[in-house]
């Protein structure tokens, strides 16, 4: 069986993790993902992880976990045969992915009216942090300062959380409308401009809030006590007794455990439940000090109930779980690489022949000679472009 993308040219004209990551899907389902990046100037997520010796080599950890199973070239888009190369490899290619700032490809002679003129049926994919229209289209952003503009780190609490989700939603926003641009296009026969907005996809992921915000019905109340956090005997205990047949559900089997449940069990509606609320944060977090946090994780699994201990990063990713579903996967080194790096793939599962890791990160301009020769340059002409520095 074959993958979902084979046959399909993405050139990935991006860089740090949004974009990258949009790409990588296409990647990791069979595309021929080909990385451009600008002489002299590679993707600066390649200097960047833990390892300073990967980083020196332009292979740190931030660049390959999305740089796998891609091809990688470098170009000088300030030089007439830079341009000229890239505008070939747009004459055969089905996606072109970007993230640059708005506006700035357009200025190289690569927005999307130049490039649809070059091959009207590509599907064109800007990332940007506003979009490409509006008064906020032309700002700078990346992933903090969407997170501070666009109110989640006020519903986080004032603090930002530490990891860069906007980057990897808008990521898969983008790659999930690219995939109903190419859909369209094996009907229709024609290509599409998307703009995906950073911005708007951080708002998204918060679209109760959002919409609530937005409401001329304003409503103060406590959250429910049955979706918090609580001290037990020896950690954290996160609860997931969300509706209020759950909440029910909780405060009997606690009863039958001994406990006082007052009236806790009397929530036959949403109302109900949040007017109880602050009541029973009070006697949950009194009750669940009695024991450790995994003992209540099993009794309330026992229970049909959700819960989980607060666990740190690094005992998350070595969760059996993970290994269950082939979460993780060890890459082979890369020249440059000290070890050879595990990497997440893909939070989906096909039952054959889904999203798999077939080859490391590439290095920087590691293809350059193989896809310059399958655009029918020859030996020595590629090796003039190299002493030109239109290439690396």
């Amino acid at each position: 069986m074959s993958k979902p993308f084979e046959g399909i040219k993405v050139l990935d004209l991006t860089h740090v993790l949004a974009g990258p990551f949009c790409a990588w899907q296409f990647a990791l389902l069979g595309a021929d993902v080909i990385k451009i990046e600008q002489v002299g100037a590679p993707d600066c997520a390649r200097g960047r992880g833990p390892d300073p010796v990967q980083n020196a080599a332009l292979r740190g950890l931030n660049y390959q976990v999305q740089g796998s199973n891609k091809r990688a070239i470098a170009l000088d888009l300030g030089t007439a045969p830079g341009r000229a190369i890239l505008e070939t490899l747009i004459t055969s290619a089905d996606v072109l992915i970007e993230n640059y700032r708005t506006g700035a490809l357009e200025a190289l002679g690569f927005g999307y009216a130049a490039v649809a003129r070059l091959n009207p049926a590509i599907v064109y994919c800007s990332i940007t942090g506003f979009g490409g229209e509006g008064p906020r289209a032309t700002e700078r952003a990346y992933d903090n300062v969407i997170q501070a503009a666009s109110g989640v780190i006020t519903q986080s609490g004032g603090a930002k959380p530490g990891v860069s989700f906007v980057d990897y939603t808008s990521g898969y926003n983008a790659a999930f409308a690219i995939s109903a641009a190419l859909f369209r296009r094996q009907r229709e026969g024609r290509g599409s401009h998307i703009t995906c907005s950073m911005y708007e996809t951080a708002l998204l992921t918060m679209a109760p809030e959002l919409a609530a915000a937005l409401s001329p019905v304003q409503t103060k109340r406590d959250k429910e006590a049955g979706i918090a956090s609580y001290e037990t005997a020896d950690g954290t205990l996160m609860l997931g007794a969300f509706t209020p047949k759950q909440n029910a559900r909780l405060w009997a089997a606690l009863r039958e455990a001994g406990f006082d449940s007052q009236d806790f069990e009397e929530t036959p509606d949403w109302e109900a439940l949040w007017a109880k609320s602050a009541a029973m944060r009070a006697a949950l977090a009194t009750i669940f000090k009695t024991k450790d946090a995994r003992t209540w994780t099993q009794w309330l699994h026992g229970v049909g109930l959700p819960g989980a201990p607060v666990t740190t990063l690094a005992e998350a990713a070595r969760d059996p779980q993970l290994a269950a579903r082939g979460f993780l996967q060890q890459v082979d080194a890369g020249t440059g690489d000290t070890h050879a790096s595990v990497v997440p793939v893909a939070a989906y599962r096909f039952a054959e022949d889904g999203a798999t890791i077939e080859r490391s990160a590439p290095g920087f301009g590691e293809h350059t000679n193989e896809v310059l020769a399958e655009l029918g340059f020859s030996t020595e002409e590629i090796a003039g472009l190299r002493v030109q520095g239109v290439v690396a």
